[in-house]
């Protein structure tokens, strides 16, 4: 048990954890060495929503770009004017 190896998972307070790996894995039954731990296949979480699909990125991205044109049309009509 001594000389076996530990899982090395960063724990909360930032230490590593000195529990025992687990046979064939790198982590302990605590941090995903256990069958069955961690996300499941294919993640349907992280698509539920949308937001990060390249259809929105694209939009999000010519969104910002108006705004930004904008931003600088304003700018330069302000200085006009000023003149």
């Amino acid at each position: 048990m001594q000389a076996s190896l530990r899982c090395g998972a960063q724990t909360r307070n930032g230490e590593t954890c000195r529990a025992p790996a687990l046979r064939g894995k790198a982590r302990c039954r605590m941090h995903g060495g256990a069958w069955g731990s961690g996300a499941p296949f294919g993640n349907s979480n992280a698509i539920k929503h949308g937001f990060f699909t390249g259809e929105a990125i694209e939009e999000r991205k010519l969104v910002r770009a108006v705004l930004t044109e904008a931003e600088d049309l304003l700018r330069e009509l302000s200085t006009r004017r000023r003149c």
